[in-house]
């Protein structure tokens, strides 16, 4: 199929965290469907090296553009160095279809050591809590505002995030990812109130457990994953290309009445 037949030919996608996991994952689902991508990261330059020769293949293949950006997609100047890079070089406005928040950076501490003597350095500070909320909630706000203030958004785009089951129930060493999950959901309905009077459609999903890069920094990640296997009514752990899928459909004309949900991309490993 030429690019110019393909569905999303003439979008843009800003994935946040699109070098690996679900966002990368995303990259690959929404640029077969002909959607361009810019792609945020921080990566080492021997790692970006071999990022970007696929983000070329996959471009070759698939027709379409993807910007690849190494930048801080967490302070002002990385966010408006983003803003003024693609801005030049799309020179398109109103052409972001899909804002993906998928940056997984935080702390992963117990909330208190094991051993008083040894320090704090072992156990969560609130600073730590705080720099992960805002990495893994907050920010998507900043992005939002900042690409609605450019005039970036399409009449009718998206904005996705992405919870974890983790956000209401323990996981070892897992409290500030918790408390920034839980704090992005609370987020979201807002954002999806608020932000609807410019056509944009906020939601999130909740993935099941899926073995990415983040999930294998999670202490005992191992023995999470043995649950989900057990637990899954359909008897495997969840893919990255699973939530691909979804976060695909909930960019299509067909989905524009979902806003403000939560949508569970498990395989109904939730119900269990």
């Amino acid at each position: 199929m030429h690019k110019k037949n393909k569905q999303f030919s003439d979008s843009w996608a800003i994935i946040l965290g699109g070098s690996s996991g679900f966002g990368r994952a995303a990259v690959e689902k929404l640029a077969a469907h002909g959607m361009n991508i810019a792609v945020l990261y921080r990566e080492t330059a021997i790692t970006e090296k071999i990022l970007k020769e696929q983000f070329i293949r996959l471009e070759e293949t698939l027709e379409v553009k993807i910007l690849p950006f190494n930048v801080n997609a967490l302070d002002v100047a990385g966010r408006n160095s983003f803003i003024e890079k693609f801005t030049a070089e799309v020179n398109n406005p109103h052409c972001v279809k899909l804002l993906l928040h998928s940056i997984a950076r935080g702390n992963l501490k117990p909330l208190v050591s094991s051993d008083n003597s040894t320090g704090s350095h072992l156990q969560l500070s609130i600073e730590d809590i705080e720099f992960t909320t805002y990495a893994m909630s907050t920010s998507i706000l900043d992005w939002a505002r900042t690409i609605l203030n450019a005039g970036l958004f399409e009449a009718d785009a998206r904005i996705i995030g992405l919870t974890s089951e983790g956000a209401h129930k323990y996981w070892e060493g897992y409290a500030a990812v918790s408390v920034a999950k839980a704090s992005l959901e609370s987020l979201t309905t807002y954002m999806a109130v608020e932000l609807s009077k410019f056509g944009l459609k906020t939601n999130l999903i909740q993935a099941g457990i899926t073995e990415t890069p983040s999930l294998k920094m999670i202490p005992e990640s191992e023995k999470l994953i043995e649950i989900a296997k057990e637990r899954n009514p359909l008897g495997r752990i969840t893919m990255p290309a699973d939530v691909a899928n979804v976060i695909y459909l909930l960019c299509t004309e067909e989905a524009s009445w979902i806003n403000g949900s939560l949508i569970h991309v498990d395989g109904g490993e939730h119900c269990k």
